[in-house]
Protein backbone atom coordinates (compact mmCIF):
# COMPACT_ATOMS: atom_id res chain seq x y z
CA UNK A 1 0.00 0.00 0.00
CA UNK A 2 2.90 2.35 0.86
CA UNK A 3 3.91 1.49 -2.64
CA UNK A 4 0.82 2.54 -4.51
CA UNK A 5 0.78 5.54 -2.51
CA UNK A 6 4.16 6.51 -3.25
CA UNK A 7 4.07 6.14 -7.23
CA UNK A 8 0.86 8.22 -6.54
CA UNK A 9 2.33 10.88 -5.05
CA UNK A 10 5.57 10.63 -8.10
CA UNK A 11 3.26 10.65 -10.63
CA UNK A 12 1.27 13.54 -9.46
CA UNK A 13 4.29 15.36 -8.81
CA UNK A 14 5.50 14.70 -12.31
CA UNK A 15 2.32 15.62 -14.23
CA UNK A 16 2.32 19.52 -12.49
CA UNK A 17 6.43 19.63 -12.98
CA UNK A 18 5.19 18.80 -16.86
CA UNK A 19 2.36 21.38 -16.50
CA UNK A 20 5.09 24.19 -15.33
CA UNK A 21 6.89 23.86 -18.74
CA UNK A 22 4.17 25.74 -20.18
CA UNK A 23 4.51 28.98 -17.74
CA UNK A 24 5.89 31.90 -19.51
CA UNK A 25 9.66 33.69 -18.40
CA UNK A 26 9.57 35.20 -14.76
CA UNK A 27 8.97 38.74 -15.36
CA UNK A 28 8.07 38.26 -19.29
CA UNK A 29 6.24 41.19 -20.20
CA UNK A 30 4.38 39.60 -22.91
CA UNK A 31 2.95 37.26 -20.85
CA UNK A 32 -0.79 36.69 -20.51
CA UNK A 33 -1.40 38.17 -16.87
CA UNK A 34 0.59 41.38 -17.94
CA UNK A 35 -1.79 41.90 -20.67
CA UNK A 36 -4.21 44.44 -20.61
CA UNK A 37 -6.41 43.91 -17.39
CA UNK A 38 -3.52 44.54 -15.29
CA UNK A 39 -3.14 47.87 -16.61
CA UNK A 40 -6.45 48.69 -15.92
CA UNK A 41 -6.45 47.73 -12.47
CA UNK A 42 -2.98 49.61 -12.43
CA UNK A 43 -4.44 52.99 -13.89
CA UNK A 44 -7.90 52.63 -12.35
CA UNK A 45 -8.16 51.42 -9.15
CA UNK A 46 -7.76 53.93 -6.75
CA UNK A 47 -10.60 55.66 -8.53
CA UNK A 48 -12.80 53.46 -8.77
CA UNK A 49 -12.67 51.91 -5.62
CA UNK A 50 -11.79 54.87 -3.58
CA UNK A 51 -9.23 53.01 -1.72
CA UNK A 52 -5.98 54.40 -1.24
CA UNK A 53 -3.67 51.05 -1.17
CA UNK A 54 -3.67 49.43 -4.86
CA UNK A 55 -3.15 45.89 -3.28
CA UNK A 56 -6.08 46.60 -1.25
CA UNK A 57 -7.98 47.39 -3.85
CA UNK A 58 -7.61 44.95 -6.10
CA UNK A 59 -7.92 42.11 -3.10
CA UNK A 60 -10.86 43.38 -1.49
CA UNK A 61 -12.97 45.14 -4.53
CA UNK A 62 -12.28 43.54 -7.90
CA UNK A 63 -11.43 40.11 -6.43
CA UNK A 64 -13.49 40.09 -3.17
CA UNK A 65 -15.47 36.58 -3.85
CA UNK A 66 -12.14 34.86 -4.78
CA UNK A 67 -10.35 36.49 -1.87
CA UNK A 68 -13.52 35.38 0.81
CA UNK A 69 -13.93 31.56 -0.53
CA UNK A 70 -9.58 31.50 -0.28
CA UNK A 71 -9.87 31.90 3.43
CA UNK A 72 -12.79 29.94 4.15
CA UNK A 73 -10.81 26.98 2.30
CA UNK A 74 -7.74 28.19 4.74
CA UNK A 75 -9.78 28.12 7.87
CA UNK A 76 -11.86 24.59 6.66
CA UNK A 77 -7.94 22.97 6.10
CA UNK A 78 -6.50 24.60 9.49
CA UNK A 79 -9.76 22.94 11.72
CA UNK A 80 -9.64 19.37 9.97
CA UNK A 81 -5.70 19.70 10.32
CA UNK A 82 -6.22 20.48 14.09
CA UNK A 83 -9.25 17.62 14.64
CA UNK A 84 -6.86 15.51 12.93
CA UNK A 85 -3.84 16.32 15.19
CA UNK A 86 -5.26 17.08 18.30
CA UNK A 87 -4.87 14.46 21.45
CA UNK A 88 -7.69 13.14 23.35
CA UNK A 89 -7.02 12.47 26.77
CA UNK A 90 -7.55 8.88 28.18
CA UNK A 91 -9.32 9.44 31.74
CA UNK A 92 -7.52 6.61 33.97
CA UNK A 93 -9.95 5.30 35.90
CA UNK A 94 -7.43 4.03 38.76
CA UNK A 95 -6.26 7.77 39.62
CA UNK A 96 -9.72 8.41 41.32
CA UNK A 97 -8.47 9.00 45.01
Amino acid sequence: MKALALLATLVTGAILLYGTMDFPAWGDPQAPAAGRLSTHYIENAIDETHVPNLVTAVLGDYRGYDTMFETVVIYCAGTVVISVLRRTRKENPEQDS
